[in-house]
């Protein structure tokens, strides 16, 4: 099911709204969570029923393993843990290993050998990458001793668990969110009341990403489709090609953007604050600060549980730089089983590289830079990102050529087409994503998510700053209305293919 479905927006929501409400006027924080569950399950199988038998089979794995090291940790038991924890990541790992990278790793085998093995047609399940490294995560912390399991193994501490994983608002894509800044709020989400003030700013939240999708996102598509199409033939003229490549930049930000201000929108309405995903990456002036605003919780998984124990920067220069090489091209191949996520990873690698080696030569940057410095760096970082996101876009390596060769001049200048509608779509897209605020900062007073990490929060703006009051209800509302009625089509947001 998609947040931009009239079977979502009409039927899905206002029922789970609904139930919930009777929960929490009875003041009961099991049943509560008992209706996010069957809801969240529902929302799940909503295309293909069949998945909920894998999410369940999930769920009660990593549970029963959680529970056992949680055990084990009690007791002392170390070398128990680590089996415990090895089987638990392993049984993770073996089951996304399957349904994502079977085919791609026995073609590859194919090529390489000269075999001729049947490649299975295995179909992707949506949001199994991360509702994965979602327990993945849990099972580490318990390792850790993180997570407390109190000696009564009754019905709602599954259900709880269940509820964590399976969470509808970030279950399909993401953010990868943690067991203990999620439960404790899932206990006390019935039993505090219904908070009108996070109601109004959920379904205001919900409103700008539903625009961001409807109104930004799938309009600045169509340029990104007509080029990327071409390729499979030939390179496009220069200007074609940069206006495919920018407005693929700009899809896949208002996508993920306006997914990631959604789910938090919709959680709000349960009275559960998620972690903030996206904090306006394009405004970044260095890669190092562009990795700590996009899919924020990815890689902040990736830090924490691949960097840092791959050994992070504590064994010197080179160790540091093969680290983070290694992180980001495994962070490449879980978007997607291709050569393209590979290299696409890779040359963010390699951008890490060289940002971390350019500040241990030359220091740290200014923190007052002046306004030229400041749009020099960001349009760097925007390019060197586009032209990564070619990689990532592409269906082959071929096209990816192809676009990377008409980026660089070599098949002409224009195909004398009319830019108008292309270049106002692309001119619109950047003033928003460069002048504007983003969500959080319009919300900021009201902490609508979970804080943002210091060196990205900032003080509230003044600029389009959310207020409760009767303007921006109606304004909102009206925003809200218009792109509710403007649903006609299926647009699947990109994340969901990851």
């Amino acid at each position: 099911m998609l947040f931009n479905s009239a079977s979502f927006v009409f039927v899905f929501l206002p029922l789970t709204l609904a139930a919930f409400a009777v929960a929490v006027w009875g003041r009961s924080p099991p049943m509560a969570v008992a209706v996010l569950v069957v809801a969240s399950y529902v929302f799940y199988g909503w295309w293909e029923p069949g998945l909920l038998v894998l999410l369940g089979a999930s769920t009660a794995f990593n549970y029963a393993i959680g529970r056992m090291i949680g055990d084990a940790v009690s007791r002392q038991q170390t070398a128990l843990v680590k089996v415990l924890l090895s089987a638990g990541i392993g049984g993770d790992l073996g089951l996304l290993a399957y349904y994502k990278y079977a085919d791609f790793l026995i073609a590859n085998l194919n090529a390489l050998t000269g075999l001729t093995n049947a490649v299975p047609n295995i179909v992707l399940p949506i949001g199994i990458s991360f509702y994965t490294f979602t327990q993945i995560a849990f099972l580490v912390d318990a390792a850790k001793g993180e997570i407390t399991f109190s000696a009564a193994r009754s019905r709602l501490q599954l259900f709880d668990y269940a509820l964590f994983v399976s969470y509808f608002p970030h279950l399909v894509a993401g953010p990868i969110i943690h067991h203990r800044a999620t439960i404790r709020q899932f206990h006390r989400m019935a039993a505090n009341g219904w908070d009108t003030s996070a109601i109004a700013m959920g379904f205001s939240i919900f409103a700008i990403g539903l625009f961001k999708k409807t109104g930004l996102a799938d309009n600045v598509a169509p340029f990104a489709d007509i080029a990327f199409a071409h390729l499979t033939s030939a390179p496009l003229p220069l200007l074609d090609s940069w206006i495919g490549a920018v407005a693929y930049a700009l899809q896949i930000y208002f996508d993920f953007s306006g997914y990631s201000d959604m789910a938090i929108g919709l959680s709000l309405l349960f009275g559960v604050r998620l972690p903030v995903n996206f904090a306006s990456p394009y405004k970044s002036t260095s890669i190092i600060e562009f990795w700590s605003r996009w899919h924020m919780s990815l890689s902040a998984f990736l830090r924490d549980y691949l960097y840092i124990p791959l050994g992070g920067n504590r064994k010197g220069a080179m160790r540091r730089y093969m680290n983070l090489m290694l992180t980001m091209l495994l962070g490449g191949l879980w978007h997607g089983a291709g050569w393209t996520f590979v290299v696409w990873g890779g040359l963010h690698g390699l951008y890490l590289i060289i940002n971390h080696a350019w500040r241990f030569a030359f220091g740290p940057p200014s923190s007052d830079p002046t306004t030229g410095v400041l749009w020099f760096k960001r349009t760097a970082v925007f390019l060197a990102v586009t032209v990564a996101w070619v990689f990532f876009r592409s269906d082959s390596m071929g096209a990816a050529y192809n676009m990377l060769q008409g980026m660089s001049g070599a098949s002409g200048f224009a195909a004398g087409s009319d830019y108008t509608a292309s270049l106002g779509w692309i001119a619109a897209g950047l003033i928003i994503v460069w002048a504007l605020p983003n969500t959080y900062q319009m919300f900021a007073r009201f902490n609508p998510s979970l804080p943002l990490p210091p060196q990205l929060a900032s003080a509230p703006v003044e600029l389009l700053a959310w207020r409760m009051n009767a303007s921006y209800a109606i304004a909102l509302g009206g925003l809200l209305a218009s792109c509710i009625l403007g649903i006609s089509r299926f647009s699947p947001f990109l994340y969901f293919r990851f």
